[in-house]
């Protein structure tokens, strides 16, 4: 073994037993969520499982409290925690429909300190209370995603398969239908907003119909049979269906399939949510792409406070973090598509996502970075 061999193991070691010592004298995290969503529905089933994978390698117990899409439950699930005489180090909230408000007041009152994840404060309440760390200072800040982009990557992707295939309807235009989740919800606004900045861009593109099916496969069934009824009945050919989510996607090829269409080869379609199902569709050739990963915002979440508790503050940048989505296609399915399937958030090496020293606040946490963090499958290195 040469000299610099040996000094480099041993510094190598030295490294180690350092990081060793500061992790294992960190102060256990307890952490509450309370998740908007229901038992079983799948996104926020693959938020919390996540964060609690995230826990597991971050020395952070997290407590997942279900609100089953009541939004009177959630803030009751809410109150309850902060009601606690064992209070956790920090509650996770999503302001869905805005219910989280005041469980953030309560929280303040009550000295707990609080992240929102997904949904930030919009409208009079963003203009009330302000910035997270002014008003309310326990509220820490929030880690969303932009499904802006995203909603535009979708769009875009069945235009240019459109234009590929020369789709356009008798008027020279490629019709689209949209259908969102909802008018109110911060992260189905920015995703609507992005298809618009997309179809705004591109002339030669209209979009039907901006129909809302409220996240769910049914109603967007419903609504899509309703388009293809009126399309045909127009003499519109649809070339694309541009869906806010998975199941509505789902949905739509539903609808497409029962009309005598075939997904892929007579329209497209687009999702977002990773989801198994859809990347099952998308192998098939009946979907395009589902873009996302923002259920990993479950994990990211317990990095920042990991982070925030030993004292690399993520607000040194910036109090809001904004997590890139990315599109899965055929191309690049193989890379997570095994990880989505079978939710095994545990060979994530959550710890590899902490801000390094001296650069609080700033993180990769991007598909490559994703990738590369994953163990390689057994016989990839021979």
């Amino acid at each position: 073994m040469t000299v610099l061999l040996r000094i480099l193991l041993v510094a190598g070691m030295a490294c180690g037993l350092i990081a060793s010592a500061s992790q294992s004298s960190a102060k256990p995290l307890d952490i509450v969520f309370v998740n908007p969503g229901k038992t079983g529905e799948v996104f926020w089933d693959m938020v919390a499982q996540s964060m609690q994978a995230a826990g597991r390698k971050l020395d952070a117990r997290v407590e997942v409290l279900t609100s089953e899409r009541n939004y009177r439950t959630m803030q009751e699930l809410g109150y309850g925690v902060l009601a606690r005489t064992d209070k956790p180090d920090f509650l996770i909230l999503s302001n869905e429909e805005s219910a989280a408000v005041p469980i953030l007041e309560a929280a303040e009152a009550a000295g707990v300190k609080t992240l929102l994840l997904s949904n930030t404060l919009i409208g009079d309440d963003a203009k009330r209370l302000g910035p997270p760390r002014q008003k309310l200072k326990t509220w820490l800040g929030d880690i969303t995603t932009d499904l802006q982009t995203a909603g535009a990557r979708m769009a875009n992707a069945l235009i240019a398969a459109a234009r590929a295939e020369k789709w356009q309807s008798p008027d020279g235009k490629i019709h689209l239908l949209g259908i969102g989740g909802d008018e109110i919800t911060p992260a189905s606004i920015a995703r609507n907003a992005g298809l618009k900045l997309a179809v705004d861009a591109a002339p030669d593109v209209v979009v039907d119909r901006l129909l809302f099916a409220n996240w769910t496969q049914s109603e967007a069934e419903q609504v899509t049979a309703n388009y293809l009824g009126w399309a045909s009945r127009k003499q519109i050919r649809p070339a694309g269906i541009w869906a806010g989510n998975d199941p509505m996607a789902l949905g739509a090829l539903r609808a497409v399939t029962a009309a005598g269409l075939v997904p892929g080869r007579d329209i497209q379609l687009v999702g977002l949510n990773w989801s198994e199902d859809a990347l099952r569709e998308i192998r098939a050739g009946r979907l395009l792409l589902t873009d996302g990963g923002h259920f990993l915002l479950g994990g990211w979440s317990i990095v920042l406070l990991r982070d925030y508790a030993d004292g690399c503050d993520f607000a040194a940048v910036s109090p809001r973090v904004e997590v890139k989505t990315s599109a899965i296609t055929r191309r690049n399915l193989g890379s997570v598509g095994d990880l989505v399937k079978t939710r095994a958030f545990d060979r994530i090496d959550f710890t590899r996502f902490r801000a390094k020293a001296g650069r609080c606040g700033r993180y990769d946490f991007s598909l490559d970075a994703l990738v590369s963090s994953l163990p390689l499958p057994e016989g990839a290195a021979d």
